[in-house]
């Protein structure tokens, strides 16, 4: 996903309406300020592609204000949505039966 996605991304997303936000790390923590890596540490945002879910407060809206280059911010209904993609994705597929016997001529 290009910069350009995920700024569409983060534009169309209601925060103010959302009781509670689910802030996902998407950029490294090596290279950055020592005052990102310690806000991205009071969301508990240890890993790169972590989620940690927050109250809408604007205390964590602050927060999330000074790291948003690192982060992206979802609202319960996207999150959700995005986990049952996730797991169509990855659910059982019929297996795939390849007949490695010689057709036999009747």
């Amino acid at each position: 996903m290009s910069m350009n996605a995920f700024k569409a991304f983060k534009s169309c997303v209601p925060i103010a309406y959302s009781p509670n936000l689910y802030i996902t790390l998407v950029r490294g923590i090596p290279g950055t300020r020592k005052q990102h890596r310690r806000t991205l540490e009071a969301l508990r945002l240890g890993k790169c592609n972590r989620t940690v879910m927050r109250w809408n407060t604007p205390t964590v809206r602050g927060m999330i204000q000074q790291v948003k280059r690192l982060v992206v911010v979802e609202t319960e209904e996207m999150y959700k949505a995005r986990k049952e993609k996730e797991e169509a994705h990855r659910a059982l597929r019929p297996p795939l039966v390849i007949n490695h016997q010689p057709a036999s001529s009747a």
